[in-house]
């Protein structure tokens, strides 16, 4: 079991009081003491992220059942997660997502292929490195990995269309490890329409989707409806016997007209359903404004590399885009994500609310003080500064969704 020293100033606190518990107002601290804080509770708490895309960067990157390209047991040069960085972060069960695109959806059989390469990849990588990850296919398998030190990588499938139209395969999957399916993606498919499609080809769920709700609950698999368009929230909410969660999803008040966001309409009837809400860190879910602040950035040295006859790969350019971004920084801070879990906790209350990054799958889009997997502490130090207490961080870090994750197990245990 990993075990920390108290910062100075609370030790001195828990002695003067003896056993007695002690209140500590996180608010009075200097930023220095609540940064120290806040980094001790990362590493004394579980940590769970709802949502990392490792699985498909580690394709991209070259990775093969043979050998690994590309190596996250150590620290790497590029992308948001590692192993090192996320000690260095306290996180310790980052859902591993299996991505799989639209486009494979127009291929017989690809969307589940992909899924069961990605499955292998995360498996291969907790064979490969015993001593740092192990996989997690219940809360009782996270805490367990948490008392040994390493770190947990359970699965969630991001596109229900790795089902293809075989409801057995959700059995099928729930068999492979996954724990939660986000029911669409970036298209509408079999099982209902997506967010950013404008097709609307079910005007919800599917009849097929609410089978594969239903088998979901039966089996074991939490029901994502990050993605998925309003009316196919509505629609899977109403067919849910349990608790549902939104893995990487942020507050559309804060991005008007962004439907990949959640209303307070649908916040208000998540929390009714005992749901939660994970908290997506991309510059474009948490800030409308960054938008037209990267683009403006973009169109600057697009045009700076064509006059002065460069590319992004040369050095003096890398240099300069550096400077130039950092100058006219265009991304939001780690205060607007706190602003988003703020907006939810005022809304429905502490308990319908966690993490949801998607580090390596928004690019660099990830606000200042936020960029990896290292900087939960700076997340979980802003939060303190608002006056949110350790109790609540524990909720947000991993009380909420083992809640959740626990009551989709016992219902599938309960219709054996």
């Amino acid at each position: 079991m990993r075990k920390f020293l108290l910062p100075a100033l609370l030790s001195g606190l828990v002695l003067a009081c003896g056993p007695k518990e002690v209140t500590v107002d996180y608010t009075q601290m200097s930023d220095e003491e609540r940064l120290q804080a806040a980094t001790e509770i990362a590493q004394s708490t579980i940590m769970v992220d709802g949502h990392v895309d490792l699985p498909y960067r580690m394709k991209v990157g070259g990775f093969t059942l043979q050998r690994e390209i590309l190596d996250v047991s150590v620290r790497t040069p590029d992308g948001n997660f590692d192993f090192p960085r996320s000690r260095e972060g306290g996180l310790d069960a980052p859902f591993m997502s299996i991505y799989i695109p639209a486009g494979n959806q127009a291929i017989p059989g690809a969307s589940k292929a992909l899924a069961d390469s990605l499955i292998l990849m995360t498996e291969r990588l907790a064979n490969t490195f015993p001593d740092k990850f192990a996989m997690a296919y219940s809360p009782a398998d996270v805490e367990a990995n948490f008392n040994k030190g390493v770190i947990s990588l359970p699965m969630g499938m991001e596109n229900g269309s790795g089902i293809e139209d075989e409801l057995a395969n959700v059995e099928y999957f729930h068999g492979r490890g996954i724990r939660y399916i986000t029911l669409t993606h970036g298209k509408d498919n079999l099982i209902g329409d997506a967010s950013y499609d404008t097709t609307g080809t079910h005007g919800g769920l599917s009849e097929f989707g609410e089978q594969v709700v239903a088998e979901m609950n039966r089996v074991g698999i939490m029901v994502d409806l990050s993605h998925v368009s309003d009316n196919t929230f509505r629609d899977a909410l109403a067919i849910s016997k349990v608790p549902v969660i939104a893995s990487h999803s942020s507050v559309r008040k804060f991005t008007p007209g962004f439907e990949r966001n959640m209303s307070d309409e649908l916040i208000k009837a998540m929390a009714d359903n005992g749901g939660v809400m994970m908290i997506n860190f991309g510059g474009s879910f948490i800030d409308s404004a960054y938008a037209a602040g990267s683009a403006k950035v973009r169109e600057h040295i697009v045009n700076w590399l064509a006059e002065n006859n460069l590319s992004r790969r040369d050095s003096a350019a890398q240099v300069y885009i550096k400077e130039y971004t950092a100058a006219n920084n265009p991304f939001p801070t780690v205060q607007r994500v706190a602003d988003h879990i703020d907006h939810v906790v005022n809304l429905v209350g502490i308990d319908y609310v966690g993490f949801g990054s998607d580090f390596d799958g928004v690019g660099d889009s990830l606000p200042t003080g936020l960029k990896d997997v290292s900087m939960f502490p700076n997340l979980i130090a802003e939060l303190l500064k608002r006056g949110y207490s350790k109790e609540d961080i524990e909720k947000i870090c991993y009380k909420n969704i083992f809640r959740v994750w626990q009551a989709v197990e016992d219902y599938a245990a309960s219709q054996k």
